[in-house]
């Protein structure tokens, strides 16, 4: 009887518990023409599927889109899982997966650069992160450090506060940015270092309250991506990214452009 791949026990371990944020499901495959499988940061996730639905409605070609934090689908990649395409939120795993039998060579570009945001899901003044120093707050999201590039550079920003060491105690950490968003969303924490995307993906009444972080308080955010089986479907969507309707669209989410 074969073994059942490591990489499925790990996704289906992941959709039990997070089947909002995931795509663990095929859309409009068939065995005969699969779909187009991506894997995406959660921070890129709704303009993902915004591109991936352009790209369906323009070549007939099904995509299914299936989102985490970097770092967890770095781990699926590297146990078998069947993805085409790699959008991570760092450049430190495409890097490492480029030059190996598991991307295809030359493949690794950066598609954007992302925009760390403190943010409230109720209006309220608040010009700058003032907020973060007077700390009369009960919970401050982030994501994962370890795991999300967000959560990194949230951490890195928090660590050059004179307040850290009472911030540090309130801090709500995320599985990844997504579920850093969802702990605000949901009134879990009064604020989140979450990614001006997720917030520019609310309707307006739903935006709450947000101050865009200076960049030079954080380390820069450059998302790659890296195609990891050729293919003439995989190179197309690449091509279609990296098209100037891809970037406009891109922009529309609060990304910045390299």
């Amino acid at each position: 009887m074969p073994r059942t791949p490591l990489w499925s026990w790990i996704w289906a371990f992941f959709c039990a518990f997070y089947p909002t944020l995931g795509g663990c499901g095929v859309k409009n495959g068939t065995e005969e023409n699969p779909p187009l499988r991506i894997a995406v940061a959660s921070n890129a996730v709704k303009v993902m599927h915004h591109l991936a639905q352009e790209f369906q409605n323009q070549t007939g070609h099904s995509v299914s889109v299936s989102s985490a934090s970097s770092g967890s689908l770095f781990t699926m990649i590297q146990n078998g899982a069947p993805f085409d395409i790699f959008f991570s939120a760092d450049v430190l795993r495409p890097e490492a997966l480029d030059g190996t039998s598991q991307a295809v060579a030359g493949s690794r570009f950066t598609y954007a650069k992302g925009q760390l945001v403190l943010w409230s899901s109720h209006p309220q003044p608040v010009a700058d992160g003032a907020v973060l120093d007077q700390v009369d707050f009960h919970h401050l999201a982030i994501g994962n450090p370890k795991l999300a590039p967000y959560g990194k550079s949230a951490w890195e920003f928090l660590k050059r506060l004179d307040s850290w060491q009472s911030i540090r105690p309130k801090l709500l950490r995320g599985e990844n940015i997504g579920q850093a968003f969802q702990f605000v969303a949901a009134g879990e924490a009064e604020w989140g270092l979450v990614a001006l995307s997720q917030v520019l993906s609310l309707p307006d009444s739903a935006q709450g309250t947000h101050w865009i972080v200076p960049h030079s308080d954080y380390p820069p955010i450059l998302q790659q991506a890296i195609i990891l089986k050729e293919g003439v479907v995989a190179q197309g969507f690449v091509d279609y990214v990296r098209a100037e309707f891809a970037r406009r669209t891109f922009q529309s989410y609060g990304y910045l452009m390299p």
